[in-house]
């Protein structure tokens, strides 16, 4: 009997990519550049519907047709050599498939470069981490309709569910979408972890509250509406004891200096290709830059010593003022996401849905949240439409109940010193897109003045400039 997909790549998702997919009883085959690696995987998971190859070529012809070949291999180069290496072996109509964090634009060129043979190139987000590929993570498969026929049953078996039981898995859009979608999914995970290590800061250099109060703190906010899955992980990274005993809990222990994989600098790039404000999403980069540099920071910060003032708030009601900033804080986040993508969509000519999107990120993904269930609906009540979050009369009502914490808190942070770019920047991107009249039109003038770069005027038709001396 033949097997129904191949993975090839067995790194810790590629190997619960395939766990997930034997389990649900489909007959997977396995490679592995370094047979070692394949060997010990099955010896230790291997079952009749587990087992692997030592050559793609054996691999590719154990395979039911059209061949279906997942690559879980580091992005760039590795995946064109792998491609290329199974070219020689395959026919018309089988179907490449890359689950790793490719670059969108790569995805739009192999798609076409395949297409010439006939055949298929999937780019497809998969999100949740390990976890999520054991158990059920969100999927995000771009292109072609007939390949996602072929794979649409095999993907909905898989993935994980949304709040109303169904698979977080659609068709995402053609070609590189799949891959496009999954690198904003990254940028708005980005800004919300800032959101919330904004929060961690304010009660920690603020409040003076430890680890572990704030542990406490975040997990009552992870009840309520901001419930989602980064709050769920942020109780046992706070809570969790240092083995070594030099701190009270091990997060205090652990270096201020965040790393990054490249999804969401590459989020941020495209929106300013593209002309599109995220500042929120930007900002996050920004921030994990900033933190890289330490030494400049502890040098800078003996000379600027923060200021040590009482709260005017007491905690209690603090708690639940920042839970309405962050809780508009995150959909001004979700908003620049979706925004960006609305422009991608027009300028790529793809058709994404925004209802279907937020629905296959409620189970399975990193940013996984109740919030979503709120974006769902508000997208379908669109009619299929892509209006901006803010202009959705639900959205606009949330916004509005939550406006006046999120100045409040915004204003605290900056009497205790607390650096909160997340948050004022996503109040500022709300803030700017509510307001009639900007200062665009001074900046205009002073174009003009340096630059003769003209302007328009408020009153009447045409392009003009003006002699500002004499």
């Amino acid at each position: 009997m033949k097997n129904n997909i191949a993975i090839i790549g067995l790194g810790v998702m590629g190997q619960n990519l395939a766990r997930n997919l034997a389990n649900h009883d489909y007959k997977v085959i396995v490679f592995n550049r370094s047979p070692e690696k394949a060997e010990t995987f099955i010896e230790t998971f291997g079952s009749e519907d587990l087992s692997y190859e030592k050559t793609l070529e054996a691999l590719v012809n154990s395979l039911e047709r059209p061949r279906k070949l997942l690559l879980m291999v580091k992005a760039g180069p590795a995946v064109d050599t792998v491609i290329q290496q199974l070219l020689p072996h395959l026919e018309p109509g089988d179907i490449i498939i890359d689950g790793g964090n490719s670059n969108f634009k790569d995805s739009i060129r192999r798609e076409k470069e395949l297409k010439t043979k006939d055949m298929h190139f999937v780019g497809m987000g998969v999100s949740g981490g390990e976890e999520g590929a054991l158990n059920g993570p969100s999927l995000m498969p771009g292109g072609s309709s007939d390949s996602w026929k072929a794979l649409q049953a095999i993907l909905e078996k898989i993935a994980a569910q949304d709040f109303d039981g169904n698979p977080c898995v659609t068709h995402v859009g053609e070609n590189g979408a799949g891959h496009y979608v999954k690198m904003v999914h990254n940028g708005i995970e980005y800004g919300v972890m800032q959101l919330i290590a904004e929060a961690y800061q304010l009660l920690r250099q603020s409040y003076h509250l430890n680890s572990k109060e704030i542990a406490n703190v975040f997990k009552g906010l992870g009840e309520g509406k901001l419930k989602s899955y980064l709050f769920d992980i942020a109780v046992p990274v706070l809570e969790k004891e240092d083995e070594f005993k030099t701190c009270n809990s091990l997060v205090e222990c652990i270096v201020d200096q965040a790393g990054q994989k490249g999804t969401g600098r590459w989020t941020a790039i495209d929106a300013l290709e593209r002309g599109v404000s995220l500042p929120t999403i930007t900002i996050a980069v920004f921030a994990r830059n900033i933190s890289a540099k330490k030494e400049l920071r502890i040098e800078l910060s003996e000379e600027n010593p923060k200021h040590e003032t009482t709260p005017r708030i007491e905690l209690s009601e603090f708690v639940k003022i920042l839970e309405k900033s962050l809780y508009a804080g995150m959909i001004s986040c979700y908003a620049q996401g979706f925004e960006l993508m609305k422009t991608a969509a027009k300028e790529e000519g793809w058709d994404l849905n925004f209802a279907e999107i937020a629905r296959i990120w409620q189970g399975g993904c990193i940013i996984r949240a109740d919030l979503l269930k709120v974006l769902h609906h508000a997208f379908q009540k669109a009619e299929g439409e892509r209006p901006h979050l803010f202009s959705i009369p639900d959205i606009q009502t949330l916004l509005k109940s939550s406006h006046k914490a999120w100045h409040t808190v915004i204003r605290l942070a900056i009497e205790h010193d607390v650096s909160v770019p997340a948050l004022s920047s996503s109040l500022m991107y709300f803030e700017d897109l509510t307001t009639a009249t900007l200062p665009a039109n001074f900046i205009q003038g002073l174009r003009d003045y340096f630059g003769a770069h003209t302007y328009q005027r408020t009153d009447r038709e045409g392009v003009f400039h003006t002699e500002w001396e004499g």
